[in-house]
Protein backbone atom coordinates (compact mmCIF):
# COMPACT_ATOMS: atom_id res chain seq x y z
CA UNK A 1 0.00 0.00 0.00
CA UNK A 2 1.20 3.30 -0.89
CA UNK A 3 2.17 6.28 1.60
CA UNK A 4 -0.91 8.13 0.00
CA UNK A 5 -3.13 5.21 0.59
CA UNK A 6 -2.10 4.74 4.10
CA UNK A 7 -2.48 8.36 5.42
CA UNK A 8 -6.20 7.68 3.84
CA UNK A 9 -7.11 5.03 5.71
CA UNK A 10 -5.66 6.09 8.94
CA UNK A 11 -8.34 9.76 8.14
CA UNK A 12 -10.57 7.23 7.63
CA UNK A 13 -10.40 5.33 10.73
CA UNK A 14 -9.91 8.66 12.96
CA UNK A 15 -13.18 9.70 11.42
CA UNK A 16 -14.80 6.41 12.27
CA UNK A 17 -13.20 6.30 15.51
CA UNK A 18 -14.55 9.79 16.53
CA UNK A 19 -18.32 9.14 15.00
CA UNK A 20 -17.95 5.53 17.33
CA UNK A 21 -16.96 7.76 20.65
CA UNK A 22 -19.96 10.60 19.73
CA UNK A 23 -22.20 7.21 19.64
CA UNK A 24 -21.46 5.16 22.52
CA UNK A 25 -23.30 6.36 25.13
CA UNK A 26 -21.24 5.08 28.03
CA UNK A 27 -18.36 7.69 26.71
CA UNK A 28 -19.95 10.67 27.08
CA UNK A 29 -19.32 13.36 27.99
CA UNK A 30 -16.10 13.78 27.04
CA UNK A 31 -12.53 15.41 25.72
CA UNK A 32 -11.24 13.00 23.74
CA UNK A 33 -8.75 13.60 20.83
CA UNK A 34 -7.72 10.63 18.09
CA UNK A 35 -4.95 10.27 16.08
CA UNK A 36 -3.98 7.56 13.68
CA UNK A 37 -0.93 6.42 12.68
CA UNK A 38 -0.40 2.92 10.22
CA UNK A 39 -3.67 1.86 11.96
CA UNK A 40 -2.63 2.59 15.72
CA UNK A 41 -5.48 4.40 17.74
CA UNK A 42 -3.61 6.76 20.34
CA UNK A 43 -6.81 8.41 22.68
CA UNK A 44 -6.04 11.72 24.85
CA UNK A 45 -7.53 13.83 26.53
CA UNK A 46 -10.07 13.34 28.94
CA UNK A 47 -12.79 11.41 30.45
CA UNK A 48 -14.43 12.01 34.39
CA UNK A 49 -14.33 8.04 35.25
CA UNK A 50 -12.29 4.88 34.66
CA UNK A 51 -15.14 3.63 33.47
CA UNK A 52 -15.48 5.90 30.43
CA UNK A 53 -11.94 5.12 29.89
CA UNK A 54 -12.44 2.21 29.39
CA UNK A 55 -15.49 2.36 27.41
CA UNK A 56 -13.46 4.88 25.07
CA UNK A 57 -10.66 2.12 24.57
CA UNK A 58 -13.16 -0.16 23.52
CA UNK A 59 -14.77 2.08 20.87
CA UNK A 60 -11.70 2.58 19.34
CA UNK A 61 -11.29 -1.32 19.04
CA UNK A 62 -14.25 -1.71 17.45
CA UNK A 63 -13.86 0.02 14.42
CA UNK A 64 -12.68 -1.79 11.17
CA UNK A 65 -8.84 -1.58 10.32
CA UNK A 66 -7.39 -0.87 13.74
CA UNK A 67 -4.35 -2.47 14.60
CA UNK A 68 -4.06 -0.90 17.96
CA UNK A 69 -4.93 0.94 20.62
CA UNK A 70 -2.72 3.48 23.43
CA UNK A 71 -5.00 4.88 25.76
CA UNK A 72 -3.62 8.31 27.15
CA UNK A 73 -6.77 9.33 28.27
CA UNK A 74 -6.60 11.00 31.89
CA UNK A 75 -9.68 10.55 34.27
CA UNK A 76 -10.20 13.70 35.90
CA UNK A 77 -12.96 13.48 38.67
CA UNK A 78 -15.35 16.42 38.81
CA UNK A 79 -14.49 19.39 40.41
CA UNK A 80 -17.32 19.02 43.25
CA UNK A 81 -17.46 17.04 46.41
CA UNK A 82 -18.23 13.61 45.02
CA UNK A 83 -17.64 10.07 45.74
CA UNK A 84 -14.97 9.40 49.11
CA UNK A 85 -12.24 7.24 49.26
CA UNK A 86 -13.62 5.36 52.21
CA UNK A 87 -17.12 5.03 50.05
CA UNK A 88 -15.30 3.16 47.00
CA UNK A 89 -13.92 0.44 49.85
CA UNK A 90 -17.36 0.17 50.75
CA UNK A 91 -18.71 -0.30 47.08
CA UNK A 92 -15.73 -2.28 45.91
CA UNK A 93 -15.75 -4.43 48.91
CA UNK A 94 -19.64 -5.48 48.49
CA UNK A 95 -19.27 -5.63 44.78
CA UNK A 96 -16.70 -8.33 45.11
CA UNK A 97 -18.51 -10.13 47.71
CA UNK A 98 -21.63 -10.18 45.54
CA UNK A 99 -19.48 -11.99 42.49
CA UNK A 100 -20.15 -15.66 43.70
CA UNK A 101 -17.08 -16.70 41.28
CA UNK A 102 -14.42 -14.45 43.08
CA UNK A 103 -13.26 -15.19 46.53
CA UNK A 104 -13.66 -11.86 48.36
CA UNK A 105 -12.68 -13.18 51.65
CA UNK A 106 -8.71 -13.67 50.41
CA UNK A 107 -8.54 -10.29 48.36
CA UNK A 108 -7.78 -7.08 50.51
CA UNK A 109 -9.17 -3.49 48.67
CA UNK A 110 -7.42 -0.29 49.55
CA UNK A 111 -8.20 3.20 47.66
CA UNK A 112 -6.59 6.61 47.55
CA UNK A 113 -7.56 9.43 46.09
CA UNK A 114 -10.09 7.44 43.87
CA UNK A 115 -7.43 4.77 42.93
CA UNK A 116 -8.04 1.11 43.88
CA UNK A 117 -5.17 -1.53 44.81
CA UNK A 118 -6.02 -4.76 44.63
CA UNK A 119 -4.19 -7.34 46.75
CA UNK A 120 -4.32 -11.27 47.56
CA UNK A 121 -3.93 -14.34 46.24
CA UNK A 122 -6.87 -16.44 43.83
CA UNK A 123 -6.68 -20.26 42.41
CA UNK A 124 -7.11 -18.61 39.11
CA UNK A 125 -5.79 -16.28 36.34
CA UNK A 126 -10.07 -15.80 35.41
CA UNK A 127 -10.90 -14.69 38.80
CA UNK A 128 -7.75 -12.37 38.73
CA UNK A 129 -9.68 -10.90 36.21
CA UNK A 130 -13.28 -10.67 37.05
CA UNK A 131 -12.60 -8.77 40.43
CA UNK A 132 -10.84 -5.84 38.54
CA UNK A 133 -14.02 -6.12 36.21
CA UNK A 134 -16.04 -5.70 38.75
CA UNK A 135 -14.63 -2.55 40.19
CA UNK A 136 -14.00 -1.04 36.84
CA UNK A 137 -17.67 0.52 36.89
CA UNK A 138 -17.46 1.72 40.04
CA UNK A 139 -18.46 5.35 40.37
CA UNK A 140 -15.33 7.10 41.56
CA UNK A 141 -12.77 4.72 40.87
CA UNK A 142 -10.08 6.75 38.79
CA UNK A 143 -8.07 3.51 38.09
CA UNK A 144 -7.01 0.32 39.25
CA UNK A 145 -3.54 -1.74 40.25
CA UNK A 146 -4.04 -5.27 40.50
CA UNK A 147 -1.85 -7.39 42.18
CA UNK A 148 -3.82 -10.45 43.02
CA UNK A 149 -1.64 -13.31 42.66
CA UNK A 150 -3.00 -16.81 41.22
CA UNK A 151 -1.79 -19.68 42.83
CA UNK A 152 -3.15 -22.73 41.17
CA UNK A 153 -4.06 -25.29 43.88
CA UNK A 154 -1.58 -28.17 42.11
CA UNK A 155 1.23 -27.76 40.18
CA UNK A 156 0.78 -27.34 36.59
CA UNK A 157 1.06 -29.66 33.97
CA UNK A 158 2.51 -27.26 31.46
CA UNK A 159 2.45 -29.52 28.58
CA UNK A 160 -1.10 -30.33 29.23
CA UNK A 161 -1.73 -26.68 29.50
CA UNK A 162 -0.41 -25.72 26.67
CA UNK A 163 -2.41 -28.62 24.61
CA UNK A 164 -5.75 -28.06 26.61
CA UNK A 165 -5.08 -24.13 25.55
CA UNK A 166 -4.67 -25.21 22.07
CA UNK A 167 -7.31 -27.34 21.47
CA UNK A 168 -9.78 -24.20 23.42
CA UNK A 169 -8.39 -21.58 21.20
CA UNK A 170 -9.30 -23.91 18.20
CA UNK A 171 -12.82 -24.14 19.46
CA UNK A 172 -13.54 -20.69 20.13
CA UNK A 173 -11.80 -19.33 17.22
CA UNK A 174 -11.04 -21.99 14.26
CA UNK A 175 -7.90 -20.63 13.24
CA UNK A 176 -4.39 -21.98 13.53
CA UNK A 177 -3.05 -18.51 13.55
CA UNK A 178 -2.81 -18.29 17.08
CA UNK A 179 0.74 -19.63 18.57
CA UNK A 180 1.14 -20.68 21.97
CA UNK A 181 4.13 -20.29 24.26
CA UNK A 182 5.47 -20.40 28.07
CA UNK A 183 8.10 -18.05 28.94
CA UNK A 184 8.10 -18.79 33.09
CA UNK A 185 5.17 -18.46 34.58
CA UNK A 186 3.66 -16.36 32.00
CA UNK A 187 1.42 -18.17 29.31
CA UNK A 188 2.27 -16.14 25.93
CA UNK A 189 -0.16 -15.90 22.83
CA UNK A 190 0.94 -14.74 19.65
CA UNK A 191 0.06 -14.77 15.47
CA UNK A 192 -2.61 -12.84 13.79
CA UNK A 193 -6.12 -12.66 14.32
CA UNK A 194 -8.88 -10.94 12.47
CA UNK A 195 -10.60 -8.90 14.95
CA UNK A 196 -10.34 -7.21 18.48
CA UNK A 197 -13.42 -9.65 19.14
CA UNK A 198 -11.17 -12.78 17.84
CA UNK A 199 -8.02 -10.96 20.22
CA UNK A 200 -10.63 -11.31 23.48
CA UNK A 201 -11.76 -14.44 23.09
CA UNK A 202 -7.97 -15.73 22.81
CA UNK A 203 -7.44 -14.07 25.89
CA UNK A 204 -10.56 -15.29 27.71
CA UNK A 205 -9.32 -18.79 26.65
CA UNK A 206 -6.02 -18.35 28.00
CA UNK A 207 -7.05 -16.72 31.22
CA UNK A 208 -9.59 -19.75 31.78
CA UNK A 209 -6.93 -22.08 31.77
CA UNK A 210 -5.84 -23.70 35.21
CA UNK A 211 -2.25 -23.19 36.19
CA UNK A 212 -2.20 -19.80 34.59
CA UNK A 213 -0.79 -17.42 36.69
CA UNK A 214 -0.35 -14.49 33.79
CA UNK A 215 -1.08 -14.06 30.25
CA UNK A 216 0.76 -12.39 27.96
CA UNK A 217 -0.77 -10.83 24.71
CA UNK A 218 1.44 -10.20 21.64
CA UNK A 219 -1.91 -10.58 19.24
CA UNK A 220 -1.72 -8.63 16.07
CA UNK A 221 -4.90 -7.72 14.48
CA UNK A 222 -5.05 -8.17 10.61
CA UNK A 223 -7.70 -8.21 8.26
Amino acid sequence: MSTAAVAREDQRIQQDVLAELAWDAEVQPNEIGVSVEQGVVNLTGWVDSSARRWAATRCAQRVRGVRAVADDIEVRLPGSPGVTDAEIAIAASRALEWDSFVPAERLDVTVANGWVMLRGEVEFGWQRRSAERELRRLRGVRGITNLIEVRPPAPTDTDRMLRDVRRALGRALGTRQVSVAVDGDTLVLSGVVRSWWERDQAERVAWSAPGVREVETQLLVGE
